[in-house]
C-alpha cells in the first residue's frame, strides 16, 4: 500500500483523555517540586545566614583596639569548638582593609567586587574556597566594623568574614524536597490510577453502544436503546437513531416503489405476452385482419411500457443524488413554456383543443436544469391534453410575484374531485383505472420543483376545470 493510502496511527479517545488529564498533572507536580526545593533551599539559607551574622557579630566583639594595635581575645578552645565538624565547621578570617591578614583562614573568598560596604551591618553572599585540590561551595558572611577612635587607640576598621560549606544546606533542601515529593508522587499514582479507572467507567457508554452497532444484522434499523447513557453519548445514540430513521423510511419507500413499479409493469407485460399468443394462433389459422389488430395491441402496449420505463427513469434522475450530474443554468421560463407548447400543438389539434400561452411579463427567470424543467411542463400538458376531454382549452401563463417565478398550466376541463387532488401528486395514483398514462407524471413534477427549491399546487377552478400552479425562486434570488 503506498504511503497516500495508508491513514496516520491514531490514539484512542481513551488515551487522549488520559493523556490530556495526566500530562498537566507531571507538569505541575514537576513545577511544585522545583518549588519545593527552591523555598527549603531559601529557608535553609535564612537559618545558616542567621547563624553566620551571630558568628559574626560574636567574634567582631572579640576583638579589642589597642594603642600598639588589636587585642583578639579568641580562645584556642572556642577555635576548636568552631572547627570540631568537619562537615559542618564555620570558617573564619578577620582583615584590616585593603587585605591586610590578621586572624583566621586565608583561604576565605574574597568580597565580591561592587559590593558596597555597610559599616556593622552583615553582607551575605555565595563563592567558592579551595581546601587542596578540592573546590567548596561556601555561604559567606562579610561585617564590616570600626574600633578605637579614642584617646587611648586610634580608629581602626576591619573586615570580619566567617563562612560555612552549602553542602549542609542542600542536603536540608534535599531532605525536605524528598519528604514532601515522596507523598505527593504516591498521591500523584493514586490520582492517575482514580482518572484511568474514571476515564473507563466514563467511556463505557460508548463502548455499549459500539456493541450494539457491531452485533445488529445488516437488516435491523431499531432505534438504539441507551437510557442510562451520560447525556453526551444519549445525544450521540439519537443522532445515530434520526439517521437509522431516515434510512428505514427511505428503504421503505424504496420497497413501495419497487412494488408499485413491479405491478405497473406486470400489467402491459402480460398484456403483450397474450397479444403475441392470440396473434400466433390468428397466423396459424390465415385470420390477417385479427393478427393486423393483435399486433397494434402489442405495439401500443409496448409503447405504453417504453413509456412507464421513461417516466420511472426520469423520477429516479429528478431526485438529489440523479440531478445532481446536471448542470445548473439560468432558464428564460417564458421561452421554455412557448417551445414545449409548440411541440404538443399537434396533438392539441388532433384532440380539437385549443391551446395557448399567455404573454409574459420580463425578468420571468429561474436557475435550474433545463431538462427537468422542461420535462416536469412537458408532464402537466400531457395530463392536460390527456384527461380535459375533446374540445377543451388549455392556457400556460408565466407570471412574476415578488421573489417568485410561477408556471400555470389551467384546462376547463371537467375537473376532479377533491379526494383525487389530495393524492393526485402520488405515485402511481390515476383519478381513472382506465386512464392509458402511468400514474407517474404529477410525482415527477413534484419531485422537480421541490429539488429547485419550490412548490407546486392543485386546485380546481369555477365552474369547472383544473389548474396547477408551480413557484420557483427567481433567478435575482438564488445562486446559480
Amino acid at each position: 500500500m503506498s504511503a497516500r493510502g495508508s491513514a496516520p496511527p491514531t490514539l484512542s479517545l481513551q488515551r487522549q483523555l488520559f493523556l490530556w488529564l495526566i500530562l498537566p498533572q507531571i507538569v505541575l507536580w514537576a513545577a511544585a517540586g522545583i518549588f519545593t526545593f527552591k523555598l527549603a533551599l531559601s529557608y535553609a539559607n535564612r537559618e545558616i545566614d542567621a547563624s553566620l551574622s551571630t558568628a559574626t557579630r560574636a567574634l567582631a566583639r572579640r576583638i579589642q583596639p589597642l594603642e600598639s594595635g588589636l587585642l583578639i581575645d579568641f580562645p584556642r578552645a572556642a577555635q576548636d569548638i568552631l572547627e570540631s565538624d568537619p562537615n559542618d565547621r564555620l570558617m573564619y578570617m578577620v582583615s584590616s582593609p585593603p587585605g591586610n591578614f590578621v586572624l583566621g583562614n586565608q583561604h576565605l573568598p574574597p568580597i565580591p567586587e561592587g559590593q558596597p560596604r555597610r559599616w556593622g551591618l552583615p553582607e551575605f553572599h555565595n563563592g567558592e574556597m579551595r581546601e587542596g585540590e578540592k573546590v567548596v561551595p561556601v555561604r559567606q558572611a562579610a561585617l564590616y566594623v570600626r574600633m578605637g577612635g579614642g584617646l587611648n587607640a586610634p580608629e581602626q576598621a576591619l573586615l570580619v568574614q566567617v563562612a560555612k560549606s552549602r553542602a549542609s544546606s542542600g542536603a536540608l533542601a534535599r531532605g525536605i524536597l524528598l519528604d514532601t515529593v515522596l507523598p505527593l508522587s504516591l498521591l500523584g499514582a493514586l490520582l492517575t490510577l482514580v482518572v484511568h479507572f474514571g476515564i473507563r467507567a466514563g467511556l463505557s457508554s460508548l463502548t455499549t453502544l459500539r456493541r450494539e452497532v457491531d452485533g445488529r444484522d445488516p437488516e435491523d434499523l431499531a432505534p438504539i436503546r441507551l437510557d442510562t447513557a451520560p447525556v453526551e453519548v444519549r445525544g450521540l445514540a439519537e443522532a445515530v437513531n434520526a439517521l437509522l430513521g431516515k434510512v428505514r423510511r427511505s428503504m421503505e419507500v424504496q420497497r413501495r416503489f419497487i412494488d408499485d413499479a413491479a405491478h405497473q409493469l406486470r400489467t402491459p407485460l402480460a398484456g403483450l405476452r397474450s397479444q403475441t399468443e392470440l396473434a400466433l394462433q390468428a397466423v396459424r389459422t390465415d385470420r390477417s385482419e385479427e393478427v393486423m389488430a393483435r399486433l397494434q395491441k402489442v405495439h401500443q402496449s409496448a409503447l405504453h411500457s417504453a413509456h412507464l420505463v421513461s417516466q420511472l427513469l426520469m423520477l429516479a434522475r429528478s431526485g438529489p443524488e440523479g440531478a445532481s450530474a446536471l448542470p445548473v443554468e439560468r432558464i428564460d421560463l417564458a421561452a421554455l413554456c412557448r417551445a414545449v407548447a409548440l411541440a404538443c400543438v399537434p396533438r392539441a389539434l388532433a384532440a380539437d383543443m385549443d391551446l395557448g400561452v399567455d404573454d409574459a411579463p420580463d425578468g420571468a427567470t429561474i436557475d435550474g436544469r433545463p431538462m427537468l424543467i422542461r420535462e416536469a411542463l412537458g408532464n402537466l400538458l400531457d395530463n392536460a391534453l390527456q384527461y380535459a376531454g375533446r374540445g377543451a382549452t388549455v392556457t400556460v401563463r408565466v407570471q412574476r410575484s415578488g421573489d417568485q417565478v410561477r408556471v400555470q398550466v389551467e384546462d376547463n376541463g371537467c375537473g376532479m374531485s377533491e379526494a383525487d387532488r389530495e393524492r393526485a401528486f402520488e405515485r402511481f395514483y390515476r383519478a381513472r383505472p382506465d386512464a392509458q398514462g402511468s400514474g407517474l407524471g404529477l410525482a415527477i413534477v413534484r419531485e422537480i420543483v421541490t429539488l429547485h427549491g419550490g412548490t407546486v399546487s392543485l386546485e380546481a377552478v369555477q365552474p369547472q376545470g383544473t389548474l396547477v400552479t408551480m413557484a420557483f425562486p427567481a433567478a435575482d434570488q438564488t445562486a446559480p
